[in-house]
């Protein structure tokens, strides 16, 4: 099977496009409920960072959809639910009432039996989590998996320094890794994640690790050359600052972090899911270590990065092996995108209208307040250490002159150097007058380019992007060596 990278709600695609146990190994680390926006920090261009783009919203209410799931678990639609699972949700309502906690347990467990059900026999499933609301999780993991035959294995403690300490608590340093197998017939290999031994106990047992490699037993403690058994704490350091590693995405997890999980719950050739992929640490890790692997993610921000980051490593042929799905192809899956009625959704029309053109070189707007029709920023070079902002305003509905007029105000008071106008319908001729008699920007870089340029839904279909000399907003993956080295994508 080639890759698969998907673009939309994992529930929906791993219901419509992850057959019955096809997964060997499931890793997620979705958000935690933490009732905060995690923003994406831009590479700082000029003097200040100005724009933020929010990645992912962590914040969760209770609202139609959530009522709509929460019936769906309790009546057993489809039959798909363990009896302990539909008195689990209920259970929680009599406790926690309708709000943001039960919203999100609610959408996890949807999640969490859909990820079951993709399990091999054989399958492994890590959920990654913190203490938030990690104790819930787990009786949602025992009602979904125990329920069925399978089986709690560990609760992995991921271990970290940090810095700063609050005053009135102890700092918290740790996330949760909840293992579990499918069946009582999992694979688990702990050889490649073997710890070193501490020095004393190397010296104490030398003489036996020495006839152990020789293939004798003198019936003393045994310890294994290749180190010891991996424990269920992991002292694993999160990605600096200014590691090459980092790419950018606020909720960036270490490689070799999904390295520990892959090594020791799969093999070569192993299918490898997480529907909550990001930035794409667990996919960069699989595609490394040569297993197949479906990624899938919600926000275009992480798709667009992900393929940023495959391409950046591995060169453009990438993608060859790679089956991309639910990024818009035509115009009427343009369209879709556009009129989606999800608020989770209420931007990514805009979000992949802006990154597609120009080429993940713009900065998503999404600070809360009026944006005045700015969907995005891109920041390019006037003259040394200069920089001015390119402003984009995406619109799905009808559009007309005034348009174009508001936009223009909008430019001339934040002193933009130039705007990008993209329009799902066609514009009028009297927009693209009105657009025309505004001239052209000149800076000696970006010569002769209009000063606002409106740009058709349907000409980025055909491939037309922004040929602009701009600042780099995001990170590049380092490139991955060649398969006589040791291969690590940072």
């Amino acid at each position: 099977m080639k890759n698969q990278l998907f673009y939309g709600d994992n529930i929906d695609i791993m219901r419509g496009h992850v057959p019955d146990g096809s997964v060997d190994l499931c890793y997620i680390d979705p958000p935690f409920n933490s009732k905060r926006d995690y923003n994406r920090i831009y590479n700082n261009v000029g003097k200040e960072d100005k724009a933020q783009s929010v990645a992912f919203v962590d914040t969760w209410e209770w609202n139609v959809r959530a009522e709509k799931e929460y019936n769906e678990i309790c009546v057993n639609e489809g039959g798909v639910f363990t009896k302990q699972t539909s008195d689990l949700i209920m259970g929680l309502y009599k406790i926690l009432g309708r709000g943001s906690l039960l919203s999100y347990l609610v959408s996890m467990t949807l999640r969490i039996n859909e990820i079951h059900r993709v399990l091999k026999p054989t399958g492994s499933f890590y959920l990654h989590c913190d203490p938030t609301v990690g104790h819930y999780l787990k009786i949602v993991l025992d009602a979904v998996f125990v329920g069925r035959g399978g089986n709690f294995r560990n609760e992995i403690v991921w271990c970290y320094r940090g810095a700063g300490y609050p005053k009135n608590d102890f700092g918290r340093r740790h996330d949760l890794i909840f293992r579990y197998s499918k069946t009582k017939e999992y694979f688990f290999n702990p050889d490649p994640v073997r710890e070193p031994y501490a020095e004393a106990t190397k010296e104490r047992f030398k003489h036996h690790i020495g006839n152990v490699r020789k293939g004798k037993d003198f019936g003393v403690q045994q310890l294994n050359p290749l180190g010891k058994h991996p424990d269920d704490w992991w002292q694993i350091q999160p990605i600096a600052p200014s590691s090459k590693e980092r790419l950018g995405y606020p909720t960036q997890k270490p490689e070799a972090l999904l390295e520990k999980i892959m090594l020791s719950s799969s093999n070569e050739g192993d299918v490898v899911l997480d529907a909550f992929c990001g930035c794409g640490t667990s996919v960069a890790v699989a595609q490394r270590l040569n297993r197949k692997w479906i990624g899938i993610d919600i926000t275009y921000n992480s798709i667009s990065l992900i393929i940023k980051r495959l391409t950046e490593a591995y060169g453009e042929d990438v993608m060859d092996g790679v089956t991309v799905s639910g990024i818009p192809a035509d115009m009427e899956s343009a369209r879709a995108l556009a009129n989606k009625k999800d608020d989770r959704l209420r931007k990514e029309f805009e979000k992949w209208a802006v990154l597609t053109y120009s080429d993940n070189k713009a900065m998503i707007n999404d600070k809360k307040g009026k944006d005045y029709g700015i969907d995005g920023t891109m920041r390019v070079p006037e003259r040394k250490d200069k920089f001015r902002d390119v402003l984009f305003s995406v619109k799905s509905g009808k559009v007309n002159s005034a348009m174009i007029r508001d936009f223009r105000g909008v430019m001339e008071r934040e002193n933009a150097a130039a705007g990008i106008f993209i329009t799902l319908n066609e514009p009028t001729k009297d927009m693209r007058k009105e657009a025309a008699s505004a001239g052209f920007y000149d800076d000696g870089y970006n010569k002769n380019i209009e000063k606002i340029k409106i740009v058709t839904i349907g000409e980025i279909l055909k491939g037309e992007r922004l040929n602009m000399l701009a600042a780099d907003v995001l990170k590049k993956a380092e490139r991955v060596a060649g398969n006589d080295e040791q291969m690590t994508l940072l």
